[in-house]
């Protein structure tokens, strides 16, 4: 068959993207392959148009060949190519699905086919069947699991948290990270459900703070929060936004020792404690899942703190969250 007409297989895609970090025109590999630049040049297009995109052959040929069979019934990441491109290129970044369905909203605000859930994208890595494709995806997540449990109904028997006030009373102009002092908290879980760490995360510098705990108990947690947040300058212990966790049940006793109002996540809504999520994530990199947190000391846990806070990132133009939440403090009225 002419290579005029004959689709671009697996391993030309392969030299593609090889040829690609080894930083080549795509006039070269248009002649290494034998084809034309033209072919090579939107075959290339479609995925990088952007200096961190990234050309990844086995997901390009999957998304050619879906196209090619036109199956009935896809769902909406499978119908459009412009959204399935951008859905796939946020997760070779390394963005989460929720990172993903926020992001394109900002990008475009006003067209249908450019939008789409996280829930969604999940439902497209885990259900759709893609053989090899879908682990490739999966690995592409954070959290890298093989299946993904079902969300439970919330149950109707009112909460067991007492006089909590919900995230839908919070302040808007706390979601828009203009000031400082807005915090989000959470625990990370050690080996066997048997102990436990805190961690509190301000919203706008992205500081941390890890909290030893010598239980999951809603006195201790109480107790401990209050400790390691009075140690903060008082204009920064405004608010803390946290999960239906039922160790949080003594949150008006941190509210009376620091002054800061409590709000509380609606139930299995994660992204909207997204810092903290993300900041869990990076904390598990240094104490993964198995970790026996009665065995890890304060000082290391101070040290990892550290660690974190003097760290560059992205997020805040490159500066260290400490760099941040000390120009703020200076600044604030």
């Amino acid at each position: 068959m002419n290579s005029k007409h004959r689709r671009l297989s697996l391993k030309e895609r392969i030299k593609i993207e090889t040829l690609l970090n080894e930083k080549k025109s795509k006039a070269y590999i248009a002649n290494i392959l034998g084809r034309s630049r033209s072919t090579i040049t939107r075959e290339i297009n479609k995925w990088i148009t952007s200096p961190e995109d990234k050309y990844a052959a086995e997901l390009a040929h999957w998304c050619a060949h879906q196209d090619y069979l036109n199956k009935r019934n896809l769902d909406k990441i499978s119908t459009y190519k412009s959204l399935k491109f951008y859905v796939y290129k946020g997760l070779l970044k390394g963005w989460t699905p929720e990172q993903i369905s926020g992001r394109i909203k900002i990008k475009y605000p006003n067209d249908k086919m450019m939008s789409i859930s996280h829930e969604a994208i999940y439902r497209h890595i885990y259900l759709t069947p893609q053989g090899a494709l879908n682990k490739k995806l999966i690995k592409l997540l954070t959290r890298k699991k093989t299946r993904r449990r079902p969300i439970k109904k919330v149950r109707g028997k009112g909460s067991k948290i007492p006089n909590q006030v919900s995230i839908d009373s919070r302040p808007k102009h706390i979601d828009l990270r203009n000031e400082i002092g807005h915090w989000e908290g959470d625990l990370i879980i050690g080996k066997g459900q048997k102990s436990a760490i805190g961690t509190i995360v301000e919203r706008k510098s992205r500081y941390t703070l890890i909290v030893k705990l010598k239980s999951r108990k809603a006195d201790e947690v109480a107790k401990m929060f209050s400790k390691k947040l009075k140690q903060l300058n008082e204009k920064l212990r405004k608010s803390m936004t946290y999960d239906n966790g039922i160790e949080m049940a003594k949150h008006q006793y941190i509210t009376q020792k620091t002054g800061m109002k409590i709000y509380f996540a609606h139930p299995y809504s994660s992204w909207e404690r997204g810092t903290n999520e993300n900041t869990n994530g990076i904390i598990r990199r240094d104490l993964p899942k198995g970790t026996d947190f009665n065995v890890i000391s304060e000082k290391q846990l101070l040290i990892l703190e550290q660690k974190l806070n003097n760290k560059p990132r992205k997020i805040i133009g490159f500066k260290t969250p400490k760099e941040v939440l000390d120009f703020e403090l200076k600044n604030v009225a």
